[in-house]
This record gives C-alpha cells, sequence and structure tokens, in this order.
C-alpha cells in the first residue's frame, strides 16, 4: 500500500503542475504593473514548506496509517482538479509575479467563484497530499505555518492589487468569497 501510495502522489504531482507548465499563458508581452518582491518572498515560504514535507519523512518502515494514506489520495486529485480549473479560468490573466494588467479582468467563474485565489488551494491541497503520506506530525505543523505565511503574503499583496484596480466590485467579491482555504477572507 505505501509503495502504491507514493506512485499516486507522485502521479498527483505532476497532474497538478502540468497545467502551470503547459496550459498556462507565459511571457505575454502587455503592459502591466509588478509587484516582484513579495511575492518571491511569499514564494520562497511556499516551496519551503514543500521542502520541510519532502525532507522531514516518516522514520523507515513506519506506515502513516490507513486514514493519512486514505486522505492523502483524496486530496491529490483535489488539487489536480483546482489547478485545472484555476488556470482554465484565469486564462490570460495567469502570472507567476503579483500584477495587474493593463486590461486585467476580475476573474469570478470556475473555483473563482468559490475561492479567491485557487491556486493557493490547488497547492495546499498538493501539500496536504504530500503531508498525510510522507511527513512526521510534528513536521506536518511547521510545514503548514510556512505554507500559511507564504500564501498569506502573496494573496494580501494580490488582493491590494486588484482592490485598487476594481474598488468597490472587488470589495463586495472579497466579502462574498473565502481566500484560498474555509473561513479565511
Amino acid at each position: 500500500m505505501e509503495a502504491a501510495g507514493l506512485i499516486w502522489m507522485m502521479l498527483c504531482w505532476l497532474a497538478w503542475g502540468y497545467p502551470f507548465a503547459f496550459r498556462a499563458t507565459h511571457c505575454q508581452k502587455r503592459a502591466s504593473i509588478t509587484v516582484s518582491g513579495p511575492t518571491f518572498a511569499g514564494l520562497a515560504f511556499e516551496c519551503a514548506a514543500v521542502f520541510v514535507a519532502f525532507w522531514f519523512r516518516l522514520p523507515a518502515g513506519q506506515s502513516p496509517g490507513l486514514a493519512r494514506i486514505l486522505a492523502s489520495m483524496a486530496a491529490g486529485p483535489v488539487a489536480a482538479a483546482l489547478a485545472w480549473t484555476a488556470v482554465k479560468h484565469l486564462g490570460k490573466q495567469f502570472r507567476l509575479r503579483a500584477g495587474l494588467y493593463e486590461d486585467h479582468e476580475l476573474v469570478r467563474t470556475g473555483p473563482y467563484a468559490v475561492v479567491r485565489h485557487p491556486i493557493y488551494s490547488s497547492l495546499l491541497a498538493i501539500l496536504l497530499c504530500t503531508l498525510l503520506l510522507l511527513t512526521r506530525p510534528v513536521w506536518i505543523a511547521v510545514s503548514l505555518a510556512l505554507f500559511a505565511l507564504g500564501t498569506e503574503i502573496r494573496v494580501r499583496v494580490e488582493d491590494r492589487l486588484l482592490a485598487s484596480r476594481f474598488g468597490g466590485e472587488f470589495e463586495e467579491y472579497r466579502k462574498k468569497v473565502w481566500a484560498y482555504a474555509p473561513w479565511i477572507r
């Protein structure tokens, strides 16, 4: 079961990463404003969270247990589905660094009707898939704290940008729709 879980997790990571690598629009030549510093700081914390998930593994021979394996196997497909649908609905608005294009639109369809930042929701789900299957319990908390710190930095920057462009329309959206996880506005 453990080997099958590892194979499943790696397949989920591939399915999660595919839309970012091959379906998202990259290197767009459109006028925009960009906020790079905080974006990269947040991304660094998120990457550290993933590093912790893979590095601080359960001792050799110790099983995570059936409940953790099943939860991990459920989180992976959720992560991939969120990634695919978020990239599809975001379309030409996709960018790695926080910013706004001159012709930026406020996307509120698909997963953006449920959470304002479904790409971060998908990253959280794939991180949980990994943490539940591989990581020692104390390091799960460290990884989630790093993820939350990095994601909060990025969400706040992106929300400020969207509020500056869309004003009351964005504020109404922000009040109705969670940021990236339930109860987080």
